[in-house]
Order: C-alpha cells, then sequence, then structure tokens
C-alpha cells in the first residue's frame, strides 16, 4: 500500500508484522542515496503524553546498513512492522526523542 502525507512524500508499508504485537520501524530514503532508520524509544525517555514516540537509530547512513539491522532484528522479533518513507529532508513528521 502506497500513501501521500500532506507533503507529497510516498509511505510504503514493507513489512507486515504482527497487528497487536508488532514494533514499527520508519526507514526514510532521502533520494540522495543515503536512509536514516528510527525505532521505538524507550519507555523510560518518553514524555507523558507521548503516543508513539521514536529514536534516530541511523542518520543518513548507507542503505544497506539500515537493511542489515533491520533484518537483524526480523530475526529476533518476526512480529516487526517496518514503513518506508521517500522524504528529501530531514524531518519526517514523527515525535523523536534524544
Amino acid at each position: 500500500m502506497r500513501r501521500h502525507n500532506d507533503l507529497g512524500h510516498i509511505c510504503v508499508v514493507s513489512r507486515r508484522g504482527d497487528p497487536i504485537a508488532g514494533q514499527v520501524f520508519i526507514e526514510v530514503d532521502h533520494l540522495d542515496g543515503t536512509g536514516s532508520l528510527f525505532t521505538p524509544a524507550p519507555m523510560a525517555s518518553r514524555r507523558d503524553d507521548a503516543g508513539l514516540a521514536f529514536q534516530r537509530r541511523f542518520s543518513r547512513v548507507e542503505p544497506a546498513k539500515i537493511r542489515e539491522r533491520i533484518a537483524q532484528e526480523a530475526r529476533f522479533d518476526p512480529d516487526l512492522w517496518v514503513l518506508s518513507l521517500d522524504l528529501r529532508g530531514d524531518d519526517p513528521g514523527i515525535e523523536i526523542v534524544p
């Protein structure tokens, strides 16, 4: 399924996990040969009112490094979801915690 967000970027569900138990990773293709990866933030780092919050795992690295990390996580957690986003900038429009 492809969706365009308000900024015209394409978002695709590239890996379907368990609809109830699966964590969500967001991989970003910056359309310049680099990518970023966002993973769920630890509960301790989230604000009290935060819903889904993410941490930046990789920033503008080789796409192979991101694919390797996702494959590693999927072996450990087969319920994992991955959303893929094409984005020229650095703001994926999600809450990012340090």
